[in-house]
């Protein structure tokens, strides 16, 4: 059995036939962008909280950091229940996480669609 594909792209970049279910990870709507994007949900709680956020800044220096302390902020309750959803819809078929970051390895997207493509 193969995995299901879990990708990551921008929230701007046109939907694809490839894309399955496409989801937003982020916490607010990102600036600038139309609400007329195709999507099928938004995931505001699985976005990193506002203080490691703001600590990270997206600095490629703190990059494993800021995945290591936003794996532990996804041990929380509310946010493990949300993480069960998206593994439901990425066993359904192929799930596209959608972020703003325009350094998609670097973004909490990257992180989610690694702890989605690995054993709970």
């Amino acid at each position: 059995m193969h995995p299901t594909p879990v990708r990551v792209a921008r929230l701007t970049d046109p939907a694809g036939p490839a894309d399955g279910t496409r989801v937003l990870v982020e916490r607010v709507w990102p600036r600038g962008a139309s609400r007329t994007v195709v999507l099928d949900g938004w995931y505001r709680q699985l976005a990193p909280s506002d203080e490691l956020r703001t600590w990270y800044g997206h600095d490629p220096d703190r990059f494993a950091e800021f995945a290591d302390r936003y794996r532990a902020e996804l041990s929380e309750p509310d946010r493990l229940a949300a993480l069960a959803r998206l593994r439901d819809l990425a066993a359904g078929g192929p799930l596209t996480l959608l972020t703003a970051s325009t350094t998609l390895p670097l973004s909490q997207a990257a992180v989610l669609a690694e702890l989605l493509t690995t054993a709970p």
